[in-house]
């Protein structure tokens, strides 16, 4: 399928899946003519993406969880690694919110003087 009718599929922006193929994401061919072209697993693909985005992963560990996830969920494959990675990314996530918590009392303070 060409990008426009996975575009349509998915319901992401075609600039998009161009960004998701240059980070290593989404693989494709290309047509005699030079047109992107995607397989039906690329659907499934950008649907895993999506949700992996949405769950604050960079593209980065993205890259590297995809290939352990199995389903549309999508579910893990988990090894070791894996679990460690993700246990990394919490933290860091919990380490960025304890961060943005901090920065809003001072906020709020300064915002609670006359």
């Amino acid at each position: 399928m060409l990008i426009g009718d996975l575009a349509r599929r998915t319901g992401v922006n075609p600039r998009l899946l161009r960004y998701y193929e240059a980070q290593g994401l989404l693989e494709t061919t290309r047509t005699p003519s030079g047109y992107r072209e995607y397989d039906e697993d690329a659907v499934t693909t950008v649907r895993k993406i999506r949700v992996l985005l949405k769950a604050g992963l960079s593209t980065e560990t993205i890259r590297t969880v995809l290939p352990c996830t199995v389903g549309e969920g999508p579910e893990f494959d988990w090894c070791a690694e894996l679990r460690d990675l993700m246990d990394r990314e919490l933290a860091a996530m919990d380490d960025r919110i304890d961060t943005l918590q901090q920065t809003r009392g001072t906020l709020a303070y300064y915002l609670s003087q006359p």
